[in-house]
C-alpha cells in the first residue's frame, strides 16, 4: 500500500519555511535554500551566544579603564589593588558603579591604591 506522507512532510517543510521568514529573496520561499540558510543561521546563533559574553566583558573593561584613568590609575593597577585589598567585585558591577556613581568608584580606587 502506498503512503502519501502529505501531512507529515508538509508540516516539516512549513516548519523550515516559518523559521526562514524575513530572509532575502528565494531564501524565504524555496525549501532547499531555506534549509541551508536555517542551518547557517542556527550556527551563527550558537556561536554568537558565546561572542556576546566576550563582547560585554570587553565593554565593561573599557568602561572601568576609562573611569580608572579619570581617577589617576590604570585598569590593571586597579584590578590588582582591589584583589590585594580583598574587594571581590565582578567587572559588570564595577562598570555599573563607574558609570552610575563616580563618587563610589573614586572611593574604590582610593581603597585599591592604599
Amino acid at each position: 500500500m502506498r503512503v502519501k506522507r502529505g501531512f507529515v512532510a508538509r508540516r516539516r517543510r512549513n516548519k523550515v519555511l516559518d523559521r526562514a521568514k524575513g530572509y532575502r529573496g528565494s531564501n524565504s520561499s524555496c525549501y532547499i535554500t531555506a534549509i541551508e540558510k536555517n542551518d547557517k543561521a542556527m550556527q551563527y546563533a550558537y556561536r554568537d551566544r558565546k561572542v556576546r559574553k566576550r563582547d560585554f566583558r570587553a565593554l565593561w573593561i573599557q568602561r572601568i579603564n576609562a573611569a580608572a584613568r579619570l581617577n589617576g590609575t590604570t585598569y590593571s593597577q586597579l584590578i590588582n589593588g582591589l584583589k590585594n585589598a580583598g574587594i571581590d567585585m565582578n567587572r559588570k558591577m564595577l562598570a555599573e558603579v563607574a558609570v552610575a556613581d563616580s563618587g563610589a568608584f573614586s572611593a574604590l580606587v582610593k581603597q585599591a591604591q592604599s
